[in-house]
């Protein structure tokens, strides 16, 4: 069964597709969006991961900008590449083919469903075929998305990043009734990696064992430089709800996205009272921790072992 990955390709967009990749689920597209770093970069990210891993999906350059604003990066706290490491880091190549993310996930769309997909960065992809061709957003089945918060943010207080990069697409894709499964900050920083998790990626012995090893390192030292003991695998949670539902159990509710002020834009409002609003979503609430990280520092193990 095929299905599509929209992502912003850092590290742990990288290993949230090779947990896709090594299930039952084949990838038929991958879209990219600005998020972790601007466009250009996420493009020579893809690219080096491309030469790194082999893949073989067709891989298409999406949008550049939110809806509305300026762009937000989290270039801050991910560095200039958007993937941190400790050492080796993907290697440069040549940037990938020109093609529309936006034709191909269209035309994706138009043939037999279901149509599956996993989003891992800003919503803007997804908005502008909902804005542009509602007939084919409409055949999207399942959505699922890492994003938002429904305590607090972490980009700002109120605001998770890919939900403050671009709130209007938030909002456009829920005005227009998709199918929004949110896999949260909450939930996902129930599953941790620790300094020591990286030991069996490097021992590994194939090729790249090194270089996830580095990388996987690096995303883990976000939160050891900053005297946190683990880092939450934020992305990878989402890939193990999209493939492996059982480990995950999701709520319906109503989810709404600020949209105004400074300190609270972006944030996403989470009504789970059914006699206080109409449901138009669902969100995780609900994981099953251990077998979420096996699948996760598995998926990266068997990688490594290549």
């Amino acid at each position: 069964m095929g299905v599509w990955i929209d992502t912003d390709m850092g590290f742990d967009d990288i290993a949230a597709i090779l947990v896709v990749a090594q299930s039952e689920y084949e990838i038929d597209g991958v879209s990219l969006v600005f998020g972790n770093a601007p466009l250009p970069q996420v493009r020579k990210n893809a690219a080096g991961a491309v030469t790194a891993f082999g893949w073989t999906f067709p891989i298409h350059t999406g949008r550049a900008m939110p809806v509305l604003g300026k762009i937000e990066t989290a270039q801050a706290i991910l560095g200039e590449t958007g993937i941190p490491t400790i050492g080796k880091s993907l290697p440069k190549a040549a940037t990938l083919v020109e093609s529309d993310a936006f034709i191909a996930l269209c035309r994706w769309l138009e043939g037999d469903g279901p149509h599956r997909v996993l989003a891992l960065g800003p919503l803007t992809n997804i908005a502008a075929v909902a804005l542009a061709r509602p007939e084919l957003a409409a055949r999207i089945d399942d959505l699922v998305w890492m994003g938002g918060g429904v305590t607090s943010g972490n980009h700002t207080a109120s605001a998770e990043f890919n939900a403050l990069a671009d709130p209007e697409s938030l909002a456009i894709v829920i005005a227009h009734g998709l199918p929004l499964r949110m896999v949260d900050l909450d939930l996902c920083r129930k599953v941790l990696a620790r300094p020591e998790d990286t030991e069996p990626v490097r021992n590994a012995g194939g090729a790249n064992a090194e270089l996830i090893a580095d990388m996987f390192a690096g995303y883990i030292t976000i939160a050891t430089s900053r005297g946190r003991p683990a880092m939450a695998i934020y992305d990878p949670c989402a890939a193990v709800a999209f493939v492996a539902p059982d480990i995950v159990s999701f709520r319906p509710a109503r989810i709404d996205v600020e949209l105004q002020g400074s300190l609270t834009r972006g944030r996403t409002v989470v009504e789970t009272r059914a006699t206080h609003a109409s449901f138009n979503a669902q969100f995780a609430d609900d994981i099953d921790a251990d077998r979420t990280r096996a699948i996760i520092l598995a998926a990266l193990v068997n990688e490594a072992r290549k």
